[in-house]
């Protein structure tokens, strides 16, 4: 299958650079995955959508303060590093940059409390790093640590918990699941009242958000590992959803990845808690077992998330929908608009 299937044009002013002052006044498409229809609403009348007996999965990690700024201890040289995963023992799987200055047994200081020196190299830009320290990790990285942004928003978030959602919990992500930042409290409450339930998955966000689909084949394309969990409460509630007839809507492509690994791993059987490392790549000629409809943002041409809602609806109905949604100046990417599959 050819990557270039899943290219469009997308003007570079719909890039969303800031978030909007009222999270849940963003636009919302819905689109009816049968028919390929679709409708304009405010992502607040999403409850329209939502029906008694469904359940709604949202993904409860919190991003960490990732972003590190420090210099090479031999030169001085300034020296940047995007924590991505929690290898143990202290080492991390990271970015940085420059790549090209930034080699095995090269030292970076951060401050006089925090060092990591690099033990091996990875492709673009990949590092493993073991840190050394003085107190406890985690309050020095809420000191040190900026909030990891993508590089396609260049205005500064002045508040960090903009890029949070309003139930994050579980610390581990690189990057927000943006899909959940449309919600606000009171949404969720009245979701609640019309008797839909809610549902939490973790999926701790790392390296694959951040690397693009390099191969012209989507089959030779290799995701990055996350890691998931799923709790029994979680599972209890699906297995109900299911046998009375009611829907299991994820929100955003990560609960739906989660969703869709516990799914196979379970097989026929009923969905029992789980948690371990996820690789799984959703493209076009998938069968969900689980998800029935999905709540996302909009997302980059040639990506495999283009590709996991195109296994949801359809390619042909995706791309119509998209081109509409450009058409109508809908907001994309990290700080966009939402778009309801059902």
């Amino acid at each position: 299958m050819d990557i270039n299937m899943y290219d469009f044009e997308l003007p570079e002013e719909l890039i969303a650079q800031t978030p909007l002052s009222d999270r849940s006044a963003s636009r919302l498409l819905t689109l009816d995955k049968r028919s390929g229809s679709t409708r304009h609403h405010h992502f607040s009348e999403i409850t329209q959508y939502l029906q008694p007996g469904d359940t709604l999965v949202l993904n409860d990690t919190r991003v960490l303060p990732a972003r590190l700024f420090g210099v090479k201890e031999d030169t001085g040289a300034k020296a940047e590093v995007l924590l991505l995963k929690n290898l143990g023992n202290d080492s991390w799987e990271a970015l940085v940059k420059p790549g090209k200055k930034l080699k095995t047994g090269s030292v970076i200081v951060f401050s006089d409390e925090l060092k990591a020196v690099i033990e091996s190299e990875g492709e673009m830009g990949g590092r493993v790093l073991r840190f050394s320290y003085q107190g406890i990790f985690n309050e020095i990285l809420d000191r040190l640590g900026q909030m990891p942004l993508p590089p396609y928003i260049k205005e500064r978030l002045d508040d960090q918990e903009r890029y949070q959602t309003v139930y994050s919990k579980h610390e581990g992500s690189a990057a927000a699941p943006t899909a959940g930042l449309h919600f606000t409290e009171e949404l969720l409450e009245q979701i609640r009242n019309k008797g839909v339930d809610i549902a939490f998955v973790t999926l701790h966000v790392g390296l694959g958000t951040f690397r693009p689909v390099s191969v012209d084949r989507i089959e030779d394309h290799v995701m990055h590992e996350e890691y998931y969990v799923l709790p029994q409460e979680t599972a209890d509630l699906l297995n109900a959803t299911k046998q009375r007839g009611g829907r299991v809507v994820a929100v955003g492509t990560t609960s739906a990845r989660t969703l869709e690994t516990v799914a196979q791993k379970c097989g026929d059987g009923p969905i029992v808690k789980s948690s371990g490392w996820t690789g799984i790549f959703i493209y076009p000629g998938y069968t969900y077992r689980l998800v029935d409809a999905l709540i996302t943002n909009f997302h980059l041409p040639k990506s495999t998330l283009v590709m996991l809602v195109s296994a949801l609806a359809g390619r042909e109905n995706i791309l119509n929908a998209y081109r509409e949604a450009i058409e109508q100046k809908y907001r994309f990417f990290s700080f966009g608009d939402a778009m309801f599959i059902y």
